[in-house]
């Protein structure tokens, strides 16, 4: 009997001391924050995969900012001329004139050879406006050949001039200038003229007067 009783109290006294020792535990974790945060199962964020790209990435240029003629970058970059004589000295000299070219230019040369590059194309934008205007023969063989118009006209057939000569191949340049339009006349919008030595008495809007000629709307 009194071995039972000495087994009993020390099943007992085991039995307390592990309860101590789980007590103990407890106390410890309840008393630090991290150590009870370390118990805790946290949640792992990952970072969203970002895509890679197998190419090499090329960014565009940006366009170069042009003033002027040109509006974008890579447009028509053919030389431009600062004045007439240099328009004039830019114009190619075909080995043959279309008939109407052919008719401006015998105009220009045989009216105003001996004046300035300017006096000249003054002349070949008038016979360009008439053409134009509804008022005229709407060619410029037309314009020329209209009756009582211009006194070097012999009938039908207009006159040759010195085709190797230097003021043939400035009315040539001059008559293709006027055609094209690629240079304004110091009277553009004329449809008449005359020499500055006559007084018709024209009650015409006078615009100007260059070289030997006078000009009107």
């Amino acid at each position: 009997m009194h071995r039972i009783l000495n087994s009993t109290k020390l099943n007992r006294a085991s039995a307390l001391a592990v309860a101590a020792s789980a007590m103990m535990i407890i106390a410890s974790a309840d008393g630090s924050g991290a150590a009870a945060e370390a118990l805790k199962p946290v949640a792992i964020q990952t970072e969203p995969a970002i895509p890679t790209i197998s190419e090499p990435v090329i960014q565009p240029l940006p366009q170069a900012e042009v003033s002027g003629d040109a509006a974008v970058s890579g447009a028509d970059e053919s030389p431009r001329a600062v004045s007439l004589a240099e328009m004039v000295a830019l114009q190619p000299q075909p080995a043959e004139l279309s008939r109407e070219l052919n008719c401006l230019a015998v105009a220009v040369y045989h009216e105003a050879k001996g004046e300035s590059l300017a006096g000249q194309l003054a002349v070949g934008r008038v016979i360009v406006a008439r053409s134009k205007s509804g008022r005229f023969p709407n060619s410029y063989c037309g314009v020329v050949f209209q009756p009582s118009q211009f006194s070097f006209v012999r009938g039908n057939s207009l006159p040759t001039g010195a085709r190797h000569a230097r003021q043939w191949k400035n009315a040539v340049a001059v008559a293709q200038i006027a055609h094209e339009g690629t240079w304004r006349s110091p009277v553009e919008g004329a449809l008449f003229f005359h020499a500055a030595y006559v007084s018709p008495g024209w009650r015409l809007t006078r615009m100007a007067r260059v070289d030997n000629h006078v000009f009107y709307r």
